[in-house]
Order: C-alpha cells, then structure tokens, then sequence
C-alpha cells in the first residue's frame, strides 16, 4: 500500500502496521496515564469535600482570619518571653547562685561548733563571706567583701574554705 501523505512525511517506505502497533502502544499509554491522573484526582476531591464540610466562603474566610491572629498573638507572645527571659537572665546572674559553709569551735574549749564561715556568691564569684564567731562573752560578726572570688582582706582558714567551698574548688 502506497500511501502520498506518508510519502510526504518521508515515511513512504515503513510498513503501515508498524505505524499502526505505535498509535495503539502510544494509545494504551495515554490511557494509562489518563487513569493515573483520575486516581488522582478522585483522591483530592475527596481530601477537598473532608476540608470543606460544612463550610461555606464566609466561614472559610473567618477560619483563615483566625489562625492569622492566633499566629500574630503567638508571635507577640513569644517576643514578650525572650524579652521576660533577657531580664530574667540578668536578674537571676547577679543574685547568689554559690554557697559555701563551714562550722567550726572558735575556741577549743566552747565544744559544740557555733562558730561559722559563710561565703555567698554569684555567678561571677563575687559577693561576701560573714564570718560568725561564737564565744562565752557572745557573738561577732565580720564580713568581708568578694569580688571575681579575690578578697582584699586576708581570710582565715576557715573563711577561706568556705570560699572554695562556694567557688567548688
């Protein structure tokens, strides 16, 4: 069979069943596809239809205004708790976070360790030790000032127990 529009694509020559199995095979593969693709979007009208049951424009449009402002408050909020934190943070640095105690008998013969050394620092080691110091005449009291777990003042042993004590040395 001679064929003048096959002969005008050039194809004149090729055997008409081959181009016949091609159109079929090409035929059975865009039928496959097509029932692919109305899988597919049988799967979305479904997903579609759950999504807006029960709704209509207006209440779609409230819902979506809605998760807006949930989203905007969140968003404020959460601003506001980095700021609480920030200040918190600073508060809570310079407050007393390390403690050291040490008891003792400031003279032998009193018994019973009434005596003490308290160091109370920050974060930053500094702060003040009170040195409490028992005695049958009564009870004294001496602080001394800390600063980066440095003392001006010469400490006793026990005052500087405590500080190493608070410093966890």
């Amino acid at each position: 069979m001679n064929s003048q529009i096959l002969n005008y694509i050039g194809l004149g020559s090729v055997d008409i069943g081959y181009i016949l199995i091609g159109m079929v095979v090409l035929i059975f593969i865009f039928c496959i596809l097509m029932i692919i693709q109305m899988v597919k979007i049988s799967k979305l009208k479904k997903k579609y239809s759950i999504f807006m049951q029960g709704k209509d424009a207006k209440s779609m449009e409230q819902d979506v205004i809605g998760l807006y402002e949930d989203n905007k408050f969140i968003k404020i909020s959460m601003e506001k708790n980095k700021k609480d934190i920030n200040e918190l943070y600073k508060k809570i640095e310079s407050s007393f976070q390390k403690m050291g105690i040490v008891k003792y008998d400031a003279f032998k013969q009193m018994g019973g360790q009434l005596s003490f050394s308290l160091a109370l620092l920050d974060e930053n080691d500094s702060g003040f030790i009170i040195n409490s110091v028992h005695s049958t005449d009564g009870c004294y009291s001496y602080s001394k000032e800390i600063k980066n777990g440095q003392c001006e003042i010469l400490l006793g042993e026990e005052e500087k127990q405590a500080l190493d004590m608070a410093m966890g040395d």
